[in-house]
């Protein structure tokens, strides 16, 4: 059977008619989650905000440079931003604070209802000692920080706003500041001086929150470099700090990760030629950049690069990218093994410039890892990617990867944007290929393998990928290949996102076809989905989830009246019912072996999601009759 008549039986009760404006096309849309924070969730899941039982002395001060995804519990009582290095735009220096409207585990304030604005982020320092017996208004007290709007993400509407509260004596908050949303632009600083009296207290704090729109869940605000100390001005702007604003370009010259078999011995072709790393002089005049890196083997903790160092000058106020020279020293294939994942840490240094220069952004650590997959994005999405379909025709993203020797593909990694509603019913097909017509003078299509009726899915795992195991593993040769999705017409697959890192630099290897033949991408930034090679897919670095989802069982299929539920363990579980719109139609609590009466659905095709003790189970789909 092929695969257009197959796609029209599974949705032969579905009538679903899609009307699109503009049609056709591929698209950059919202992130609308931040799968980041579901490794994290789990140490927050009891969390309660917290207060330091003394308070803080001035100056208070916080860069946000951190390797972390919350904000520091010693200087902040609540956790709802996101702590980051990628989301800013030429931040002051490495890491920003973002605010959206995504809560503390990633997902949206409101899945359902995605058109309302509300207060969504906080950010609320510890209690500082301003009692009048230690600092007083005659002390020159001055709140300053930098903010911008979008960053790398989508920028807020005129209805967002950022806002700044100071607590009073009284303990209520009070709005100071606010700005509204706008489209990008460079990091702003905002000097709030602390003068009544009112505010004054042995236990004061400041507050930020930002109201967002739902529907634009990741329009993003970057807050950096927030300050409070005496002794200053209205003018005292100046940032008296030099160093690293973003992370260090990758080890490989296109990929961002791969097999080490795949690189050993082909070295000289996939090592990029020199790292690259952008520090900013924040001073009012040049400053010189004494600058080194090292390097070492994680795996057996050999020295790759020692420590060596080199001078530049960054001129006032400017950002300049630091380059170092790539260093020849590799772990033998021969002692790390075929399979083995191996890494590589390299760390980059400047020397401060005064004992005053805060010390923390001055070094700046970059894992290069090889391991079952291949990468071109960095592991973290600033954005979505999807496709924009003619209701009567089919989507295919193809995105070319190569191989340096033969190997044997087990799967495929995606990394999913949320969507609001979710898109557990959103059905496509991977798709691996040896060649795609009119790509590298190829004339037709084809098609090695097609791994059928996926769903896609969002779980707390490894690098926040869900894993699509293969029912037979694939032999390649060495060369090219592609791989990608096939998106079926009239079944409801539109839009479905994909991450999107936006922070990858050159091509982007994507292809994509909407209207029977193919074209090179034209939206920057690399499209998040990742080759699993070698062994079986098996306690690597990307979780294989299949085992998980074999253990439940819905039947019968089509039902009538009753549908059943079987899956391994004890334990209670709660299944959600949704149409094929993704709207929720049913749900309750259930026990392994048990029924649910269905009787009251309306005839046509539903999908089921299971959740127990154990987590989240694959979607199951099924006809109600």
């Amino acid at each position: 059977m092929n695969r257009t008549v197959r796609y029209a039986r599974l949705f032969f009760l579905v009538l679903l008619q899609l009307s699109l404006s503009a049609i056709g096309q591929e698209y950059a849309g919202h992130l609308d989650s931040n799968p980041n924070f579901f490794i994290k969730q789990k140490t927050f899941q009891t969390a309660k905000k917290t207060t330091a039982a003394d308070p803080l002395m001035l100056p208070f001060f916080e860069d946000f440079t951190s390797y972390g995804l919350y904000p520091d519990s010693t200087k902040w009582t609540d956790y709802h931003v996101y702590v980051n290095n990628t989301m800013g735009n030429r931040p002051i220096s490495r890491g920003v604070a973002t605010f959206d409207a995504l809560d503390w585990r990633g997902i949206p304030y409101d899945s359902f209802n995605n058109a309302n604005f509300r207060y969504a982020d906080t950010l609320t320092s510890q209690p500082i000692n301003l009692s009048l017996d230690v600092v007083t208004p005659a002390d020159s007290i001055y709140l300053s920080f930098f903010y911008q709007p979008q960053g790398n993400g989508f920028f807020p509407l005129t209805q967002d706003s950022l806002m700044l509260f100071l607590k009073t004596r009284f303990g209520g908050f009070v709005k100071v500041w606010s700005i509204e949303g706008s489209s990008l632009h460079p990091f702003r600083q905002v000097m709030i001086p602390i003068a009544d009296s009112l505010y004054f207290d042995s236990f004061f704090q400041f507050r930020f929150i930002n109201i967002g729109a739902l529907y634009w869940a990741d329009a993003i605000w970057n807050v950096d470099y927030v300050r409070l100390g005496a002794g200053r001005t209205i003018d005292d702007t100046t940032v008296n700090d030099i160093g690293f604003t973003s992370s260090p370009t990758y080890f490989l010259n296109d990929y961002t990760s791969m097999p080490y078999r795949q690189f050993f011995g082909y070295s000289s072709f996939e090592r990029a030629t020199q790292y690259t790393c952008s520090l900013r002089n924040n001073y009012g005049f040049s400053q010189p950049a004494i600058h080194g890196y090292e390097a070492q083997g994680l795996n057996t903790g050999t020295v790759l690069k020692p420590l060596s160092w080199s001078s530049a000058t960054v001129a006032a106020a400017a950002t300049q990218a630091l380059s170092f020279p790539a260093y020849t020293s590799l772990l033998p294939l021969s002692v790390i093994g075929n399979f083995e994942k191996v890494t590589f840490r390299n760390k980059y240094y400047i020397q401060s410039i005064s004992t005053s220069d805060p010390p923390a952004n001055d070094t700046v650590e970059k894992d290069f890892v090889f391991d079952n997959y291949l990468a071109y994005d960095d592991g973290t999405a600033e954005k979505s990617y999807y496709l924009n379909l003619y209701p009567t025709l089919p989507g295919k993203i193809a995105i070319e990867y190569h191989l340096n020797k033969p190997d044997t593909m087990r799967g495929m990694a995606i990394y999913f944007g949320r969507q609001v509603p979710f898109a557990f019913n959103k059905m496509f097909d991977i798709d691996v290929y040896a060649t795609i017509a009119g790509v590298n003078g190829a004339a037709a299509d084809n098609l090695l393998y097609t791994q059928e009726l996926c769903s896609p899915g969002y779980v707390d795992s490894i690098n926040h990928f869900f894993v699509y195991k293969f029912d037979k593993p694939l032999p390649l040769p060495a060369g090219t290949f592609f791989a990608g999705t096939f998106q079926p017409a009239e079944s409801g697959s539109d839009s479905l996102y994909f991450g999107l890192d936006v922070n990858r630099i050159g091509p982007n290897h994507a292809y994509y076809n909407v209207v029977s033949s193919w074209a090179p991408s034209l939206i920057s930034g690399a499209i998040m989905m990742r080759p699993l090679l070698g062994q079986e897919i098996s306690g690597t670095s990307v979780l294989d989830v299949a085992d998980r989802n074999e253990k439940w069982q819905i039947s019968p299929n089509p039902a009538t009246d009753r549908l059943r539920f079987e899956y391994g363990g004890d334990g209670r579980a709660v299944y959600t019912i949704s149409d094929i719109q993704g709207r929720k139609v049913m749900e309750g609590n259930i026990n392994s072996g048990m029924d649910a009466d269905i009787s009251a659905l309306v005839t046509g095709m539903y999908f089921v999601r299971l959740v127990s003790s154990e987590g989240h189970f694959q979607i199951r789909k099924f006809v109600k009759l």
